[in-house]
């Protein structure tokens, strides 16, 4: 029995959440400056084209799965064994997230 995890408190799940948050702010601001010079500022011109900013997506896209794999891996090793299981969980939201931060991306 002494393999079975024993559940978090509630107070851990708190300072992931925070923790997570805190990723998450800095990752979209110094991605968003990062590939600020890619794509169109102006998206509602004639001659626009998807090229430029499907670039500018996939850029960030990547780069934002980048550190968040870095951020599990490097967790994942340093974190004490009972916080370990929340660790995948928020990288599964931070997956969701990326998705969700290119609509003010734009």
């Amino acid at each position: 029995m002494a393999d079975v995890p024993k559940k978090t408190a509630p107070a851990a799940w708190l300072v992931g959440l925070l923790g997570f948050v805190a990723f998450e702010v800095v990752a979209y601001y110094g991605l968003r400056w990062l590939v600020a010079g890619l794509g169109e500022s102006n998206q509602r011109q004639a001659d626009n084209t998807i090229v430029r900013n499907w670039v500018k997506a996939m850029a960030f896209a990547v780069l934002h799965l980048a550190l968040a794999i870095g951020a599990l891996l490097g967790l994942s090793n340093r974190l004490p064994r009972r916080y370990r299981g929340q660790v995948l969980g928020w990288f599964y939201v931070a997956l969701l997230m990326s998705f969700v931060l290119l609509v003010p991306l734009f």
